[in-house]
């Protein structure tokens, strides 16, 4: 590596630090090669420490110990004089934030890894130029990209003190009433969030359900629990304009079933979806191809059509998720040190933190009808767990789907308390190609939630001992 001029040279350059690029650029240190990590913003750790599912569930669990204090009085237990301080709140998200970016700063450091600031921009297939920063451009052998996502673009006409999830991250303010634009995972992990902070929340969602990407019957389950928090929530449903109000708040006309009803509102939040980051990094440059949504295409060793140049996370096709990226970016750093990986994994658990949680991996009962997939579904309510009734929390069910003729495991989803955490024992059971026996015979701890696994398993197979259903064969 050249130091010390306008441009420098190394083995790999990594183009992102988020949860894809900082693990490649560690992986391809600890594999022998000279990195270089190119990052445009100010400190490592991408959308999802920074702006994204680091702070937000540093909130969510900020909402949840308050709850969890208020539900308290079902064991005979009250809490009185429960206040929310914003700027305590806003304080500790930030710390938690800063301590794990400056963890990776550290990491970086011991690794030797070379971190430059600055936008980059291919000008070949073995060249970058940088904007922004002290260095004017990068000569590399192969590059991984990591951009990541960002957020979709606002329709035009939307007043510019409209929230976006990133801005409702801050905490600038608890409004009195607010506005969620979006029924997905960011729109009402972000409205539950401000509804337990003393908002009055409701949600407008473009598509007949909310959650479109899960199973209906984990959904519902939510959708119950959520009902009574939330002020209202508008499925077939699209904002037709927002007009702030010179004496405070939104005047919101909304296309409601067919129907224009106009509200008013103390603030409006639009989370509606994201972006992958591709189209200011000069790709013109190169052989490389993306599908029309921008993201870039490659193949199961993360290639792109330039043989030397690799795209993972959020910036490449497949699921927007930090831990997808995390395990491409080690795929990617292998194979260029050996040559001998790839992503290869059956499947990646998708996990959303409302209250209750749900969670999901492989194959699920929706996919499969549309795929005209025969599969075998065993269903185990959380009402029946002997510790989900100790937590006061029965709301959820366990399902694994199976294959009717080998029993092998295709799928898990999950509604209820710490789903998120459960549902990596389904993608290990999916990914080591395991059967309902082996999760039947695998001794679960007892009382735990993680039974309801072992128990819908048996369900599936027939030989349910707390719950007698009749096998459902799909």
């Amino acid at each position: 590596m050249v130091m010390g001029s306008l441009r420098e040279e190394t083995q790999v350059v990594v183009i992102g630090s988020g949860p894809g690029g900082y693990i490649a650029a560690l992986r391809l240190a600890d594999l022998g090669k000279d990195v270089i990590l190119i990052e445009k913003r100010n400190r490592p750790g991408g959308t999802c420490l920074l702006e994204g599912c680091i702070p937000s569930k540093a909130l969510i669990n900020a909402v949840e110990i308050k709850e969890a204090a208020l539900d308290a009085e079902q064991f005979g237990m009250k809490f009185t004089g429960m206040e929310v301080d914003p700027v305590r709140l806003r304080a500790w998200t930030d710390d938690v934030v800063q301590g794990l970016s400056d963890g990776i700063k550290g990491l970086l450091k011991r690794r030797d890894v070379t971190v430059i600031e600055g936008h980059a921009r291919f000008t070949s297939a073995t060249s970058l130029d940088i904007e922004g920063g002290e260095v004017s451009g990068v000569d590399f052998e192969e590059a991984i990209i990591a951009t990541g996502s960002s957020l979709n673009h606002l329709p035009k006409g939307i007043v510019d003190s409209v929230w976006s999830s990133a801005d409702a991250l801050r905490l600038p303010r608890i409004p009195e009433s607010l506005l969620v634009v979006g029924g997905g995972y960011i729109g009402l992990e972000m409205g539950l969030v401000y509804q337990g902070l003393g908002s009055a929340v409701s949600v407008v969602e473009f598509f007949p359900r909310l959650l479109m990407g899960a199973d209906h019957d984990l959904v519902d389950v939510m959708v119950k629990q959520v009902t009574g928090r939330l002020e209202e929530i508008m499925t077939e449903s699209k904002v037709l304009e927002i007009k702030e109000v010179p004496s405070g708040g939104f005047d919101v006309d909304i296309d409601h079933q067919g129907k224009t009803v106009s509200k008013h509102y103390d603030q409006v939040l639009v989370a509606i979806g994201r972006r992958p980051n591709t189209d200011d990094i000069g790709l013109s440059n190169t052989k490389i191809e993306t599908d029309d949504h921008g993201f870039i295409i490659k193949d199961k060793t993360c290639r792109t059509s330039e043989s030397n140049i690799f795209a993972i996370g959020d910036a490449a096709q497949g699921p927007m998720l930090a831990h997808k990226a995390s395990r491409e970016g080690k795929v990617a750093a292998e194979v260029i040190a050996s040559g001998d990986a790839e992503m290869d994994n059956r499947a990646i658990p998708a996990v959303v933190v409302t209250d209750p949680e749900i969670a999901w991996s492989g194959v699920t009962e929706r996919e499969a009808e549309e795929q005209g997939i025969e599969v075998n579904v065993g269903k185990f309510p959380l009402s029946a767990l002997g510790r989900a009734r100790t937590l006061g929390r029965t709301d959820g069910l366990v399902k694994v789907i199976a294959d009717p003729e080998t029993d092998l495991i295709l799928g898990v989803g999950i509604v209820g308390p710490m789903a998120s955490e459960l549902i990596a024992e389904g993608t290990l059971a999916i990914e080591m190609g395991a059967t309902l026996e082996d999760i039947m015979v695998t001794i679960h701890p007892h009382p735990t939630l993680s039974e309801a696994l072992m128990e819908a398993a048996e369900v599936a197979a027939g030989e349910a001992v707390h719950i007698n259903p009749p096998r459902k064969i799909r």
